[in-house]
């Protein structure tokens, strides 16, 4: 096992998806995801998503730092959450409301199940 990876898009295959359609507000999101690690719990890599707005819900604890575009994040109390570039955050488990990508949005992201 490597003991030190860089995590970028060339450092795993790219898997595409989108949100499931009944969570879909507006537009047509698609997803890119770039896994560079998936053990025990952790899951860590970059994530891209095109313009287009869902429901979210969070059973995990999820850091993400923003590397390009715009989004708006919005809680289940209606309190939005605009971020960019350079922008870090934590979401929690129960964390519930909307993510909107105005932007193409790409952040880097670990997960804790």
């Amino acid at each position: 096992m490597d003991l030190f990876m860089r995590v970028t898009p060339s450092a795993a295959p790219a898997e595409v998806a989108r949100p499931a359609p009944d969570r879909i507000i507006s537009g047509d999101p698609v997803h890119t995801t770039w896994n560079a690690e998936e053990r025990g719990g952790l899951y860590c890599g970059i994530w891209e998503s095109t313009p287009g707005k869902w429901r979210i819900a969070y059973d995990e604890w999820e850091y993400c730092r923003i590397l390009s575009g715009r989004s708006v994040i919005t809680d289940e109390n209606g309190a939005e959450h605009r971020i960019g570039p350079g922008d870090s955050f934590i979401l929690r488990p129960g964390f519930r409301g909307s993510w909107e990508v105005i932007e193409t949005t790409r952040k880097d992201y670990v997960i804790v199940l």
